[in-house]
């Protein structure tokens, strides 16, 4: 039957009916809270960006936020909203006071959007406004006003405090990761010298800046001191390190700009034009940035991006009045980056070594990339080792932010996943054995073992993360010894060749539930000892319990249940503390004499462990 096309059929939604019908607009991808990009987080820095404006306006210089398991505060001590705003701020679309450059000037937060979609996600949100001895509240459920109410100053600084639960009808049984939520902070405390944000009591503070923030986020020294420059509008830190690949840090007005855009973009060119400039030869590109870690920060006059998740500038000029941003970015590295090495020649020294080196390294493998090249398009075509899916992450498709890819080992595992997953948004990438232990090796390897010359392919990172086909790397295989074996294999291979894959959030350990517990109406997914035994006595002892030994055991109906809305992903996490080098000397080199002593000494029982006796 047709449906028909009327007047009855067209609907005007409210809203708080439109961010709820269409979330990924307004925040991406709703997720779980086990990526760095869920939804959740983007909750919690639309409210922050509100403050951090205060603070930039001079208003505020502490920010104190609570997390108590799933409801969120953020109390500033700015302005505070004026009060008899403060319902409309947060549930009129287009309404905020950064719409007046004279209140506002070079922010995050020009739309008037954010806050309102927080409060249409969110079961409760509560704002509350302190002005000159007077109070207001305003309180709201999934975007419905409750009541408005005047309150008792009783002594009140003057800001504003912000109290929401994301709404489980919208996100799910989800979850916030603390360290996830430091990163953000840490970023804006990098970025806004000066400024204190308390977290749960702990506190986040920085005076130098984008100095501090790559030393933070280096495992290891760089080969020379942080290059640390400043002007108006515009910080860099330029360093370069022993490990593969390029890695940057890149920011508009304090928003972390995680893929990067027009000033990234510029930071890079005008890099490479001034190195060739200082040292008077035409070097390829890729020498000088192989190994750089750096980190950008500009300030731009209503900013463009190209989401409202504000992951990449769009802009490309500063101001209305102002220069491009690469014109801007070029001037400033030409005139500071070039006195710098000017002053420092040991640092120059270093810098152009590093160079040389990467030149004769890259020149000494070209043969065998153009070889290596051929034959992964060859596999491409020819064998079934990458079942690909429609969308990229590396494109502006509405569901790039999902993009995912399973890495598993085996053939029945990878068919129970590829007859399970969304061909628009998931694809699978098939292991043949257990793959060579990449530590102490140079990238030569990569390209002449074929496993991981077709990984490679099939992810797109040869020139680094940039052009990455999928956001989310999932390492999917079984749970028993042989599994954890290649999940570390195969971590050691990104740490070693690309460790800004794991840096920026993209690798993840899929988890699979090791039980099924059943009877004939209900059945349980267990992913634990523990978990299995609830399910057992809420069946009341009347179950059928089956151990899954492997993926390939799980069919491909069950495995929907355990990639989609509801998959459980694992991220994996590299903190300051994780010296790498030393992490995979000893895990994965040649020492296992202190490894067996390392595991006799640590050996602990989990009661989420299963004995094999008892399977």
């Amino acid at each position: 039957m047709t449906a028909i096309y009327s007047e009855d059929t067209i609907r005007t939604l409210d809203w708080k009916e439109h961010i709820r019908k269409r979330p990924g607009m307004y925040i991406g991808k709703l997720g779980d809270g086990s990526s760095m990009d869920d939804g959740i987080y983007l909750l919690i820095k639309e409210v922050l960006d509100n403050s951090v404006d205060e603070y930039m306006m001079g208003f505020g210089k502490t920010i104190e936020i609570g997390l108590n398991e799933k409801e969120v505060t953020i109390r500033d001590y700015g302005r505070g909203v004026p009060l008899g705003k403060i319902v409309d701020v947060a549930s009129k679309m287009n309404t905020g006071a950064k719409y007046d450059s004279r209140v506002f000037k070079k922010t995050v937060g020009l739309n008037g959007v954010g806050i309102k979609a927080v409060n249409a996600l969110s079961s409760q949100f509560i704002i509350q406004s302190f002005r000159e001895k007077e109070g207001r509240l305003a309180e709201f459920a999934r975007g419905d006003l409750i009541e408005e109410q005047k309150l008792p100053a009783n002594g009140e600084t003057n800001g504003t405090k912000v109290v929401f639960t994301p709404d489980n009808e919208i996100f799910g049984k989800f979850r916030f990761i603390p360290e996830y939520l430091e990163k953000m902070l840490r970023n804006y405390v990098y970025l806004n010298a000066g400024l204190t944000i308390l977290f749960n009591g702990k506190k986040f503070q920085s005076k130098n800046g984008l100095l501090d923030l790559l030393e933070e986020n280096m495992s290891s020294p760089g080969l020379y001191p942080i290059i640390h420059l400043r002007g108006e509008d515009i910080e860099v830190a330029i360093t370069h390190g022993k490990q593969y690949g390029e890695e940057y840090y890149s920011f508009v007005n304090g928003q972390n700009t995680s893929q990067g855009g027009t000033h990234l973009v510029a930071f890079k060119e005008s890099f490479v034009k001034v190195i060739r400039d200082f040292y008077k030869k035409d070097f390829d590109a890729s020498d000088i940035r192989t190994s750089v870690i750096a980190a950008v920060s500009i300030k731009v006059e209503e900013p463009v991006f190209e989401s409202q998740t504000k992951t990449k500038l769009g802009s490309r000029e500063i101001g209305p009045q102002g220069p491009t941003v690469r014109n801007f970015i070029m001037d400033f590295l030409r005139t500071n980056l070039d006195n710098y090495l000017h002053k420092h020649s040991e640092t120059a020294e270093i810098l152009l070594s590093r160079i040389i080196e990467s030149e004769k390294e890259r020149k000494a493998i070209s043969g065998i990339r153009k070889i290596a090249r051929e034959r992964a398009k060859k596999a491409n075509l020819h064998n079934k080792k990458l079942r690909d899916c429609r969308s990229h992450w590396n494109t502006n498709d509405e569901r790039r932010l999902e993009t995912t890819i399973f890495i598993t080992e085996g053939d029945s595992a990878s068919g129970s996943i590829t007859k399970s997953r969304d061909v628009n948004t998931q694809a699978v990438f098939s292991l043949k054995g257990k793959p060579l232990n990449t530590f102490g090796l140079t990238k030569k390897i990569v390209y002449e073992n074929e496993e991981f010359n077709l990984l490679q392919a099939a992810l797109n990172i040869e020139d680094g993360i940039e052009e990455l086909r999928y956001n989310n790397v999932v390492i999917a295989t079984d749970a028993d010894v042989d599994g954890m074996h290649i999940r570390l294999l195969l971590i050691t291979f990104f740490l070693q060749f690309f460790p800004d894959l794991i840096k920026n959030g993209h690798l993840y350990i899929l988890q699979t539930p090791l039980f099924r517990v059943r009877d004939k109406n209900q059945t349980f997914y267990c992913y634990s000892e523990s978990e299995k035994e609830k399910s057992v006595r809420k069946l009341k002892g009347k179950a059928e319990i089956t151990r899954f030994k492997g993926l390939g055991e799980i069919s491909p109906d069950e495995f929907k249940h355990f990639i989609g809305k509801d998959v459980r992903l694992e991220p994996v996490q590299l903190k300051k503390e994780d010296m790498v080098a030393d992490m995979l000397a000893f895990y994965m080199g040649k020492n296992s004499p202190e490894r067996q002593d390392f595991i006799i000494e640590n050996l602990r029982v989990d009661e989420d462990v299963v004995p094999l006796e008892q399977v």
